[in-house]
């Protein structure tokens, strides 16, 4: 009974006057653009689709270091419904290329941009026409094994905090396998991830990410893990450096008042609990010594530690004297 007047109270609002020419006018709308909808689907349209590649047929010892499959972009025209096909549907099937009839034999193959269309045509519906490509001829390269492990370093922006700094990256792998020809093989010391984007973070911070592409090498594996690992910047210093003598003479020796100098420095605070004065090396030049006499003598903060910058020596000059022990005569 309850429902039996819901659906009349239903009716009744539906099919009152008002909200009957209502429906009616959302009838013809509907109609109207299911007509237009049909027209404009029948016309003509020029669109860019991309088209996979696949290389097949080749002999077991050789080793591929473009991609086994790639895209190349060709202008298609044809109906409307198709185009959307080809955009939206299932996509459309690989140009299959065949190795050994485009291989070159000096480690690479080419296949003409004239011959990939006549390849990509059998892909598309016969009334399809292919009006132009964006790629032109496409390359692949090869080699036979030739190979040689190589360490792995990031690229981009990785900036942490105000106050913090990257104490160290670590990689997971540190080095990779590179494949390529001989003459490439030669040039390549360091393979470089893709540019990697990351700024105000103070924690560590670990990424995954792909190692940069470069043509006619193939990187195994491709993708690896980078950790930064961060630390508070602290501005400290370290006393009792002692000053050191370079380039003196046989039988002479360097005295600096004072003897031992300061250093100051920013690292951080895991850095500088590590620190010791024996990881400083200052220095005075006898050699400047004696092209600029003096009394005072120039010293130089030779060798310092890693993980730390903006080293600076609080003494920049100090007094010295040059001993020379004296000579033993024979009796």
């Amino acid at each position: 009974m309850e429902s039996s007047r819901i659906f009349s109270i239903i009716r009744n609002f539906l099919f009152s006057k008002g909200n009957r020419e209502f429906l009616i006018f959302l009838f013809f709308l509907a109609l109207s653009g299911i007509f237009w909808l049909g027209m404009a689907l029948n016309e003509d349209y020029e669109r860019e689709v991309a088209v996979p590649l696949r290389i097949l047929n080749m002999p077991k010892e050789i080793m591929l270091t473009s991609d086994e499959t790639d895209t190349v972009k060709m202008t298609v025209r044809d109906k409307g419904i198709v185009i959307l096909a080809y955009l939206y549907g299932k996509g459309i099937k690989p140009i299959d290329i065949n190795f050994k009839l485009y291989d070159r034999g000096n480690g690479t193959g080419m296949v003409s941009g004239a011959e990939l269309q006549k390849l990509a045509t059998r892909n598309f519906v016969s009334s399809t026409k292919i009006t132009g490509s964006s790629t032109g001829k496409y390359e692949f390269f090869y080699n036979t094994g030739a190979r040689k492990r190589v360490p792995v370093r990031w690229s981009g922006r990785v900036i942490p905090e105000n106050l913090y700094f990257i104490s160290h990256v670590e990689y997971w792998p540190d080095s990779v396998t590179v494949f390529a020809s001989e003459e490439k093989l030669d040039s390549i010391k360091t393979v470089y991830t893709e540019q990697l984007n990351y700024v105000n973070f103070r924690d560590t911070l670990t990424v995954e990410c792909k190692m940069r592409k470069t043509e006619g090498v193939k990187i195994i594996p491709d993708r690896i893990k980078v950790g930064f690992y961060t630390d508070v910047l602290t501005e400290e210093s370290i006393d009792g450096i002692p000053v050191q003598g370079i380039n003196m003479p046989e039988g002479k020796v360097l005295r600096t008042f004072p003897a031992k100098v300061s250093v100051r420095f920013v690292t951080g605070a895991s850095v500088y609990r590590t620190l010791k004065a024996s990881d400083f090396t200052v220095v005075a030049n006898y050699n400047e010594l004696m092209e600029n006499p003096s009394e005072k003598c120039t010293i130089y903060l030779q060798q310092m530690p890693n993980g730390i910058s903006k080293a600076q020596l609080l003494t920049k000059q100090v007094d010295y004297l040059i001993e020379e022990p004296p000579t033993t005569t024979q009796q």
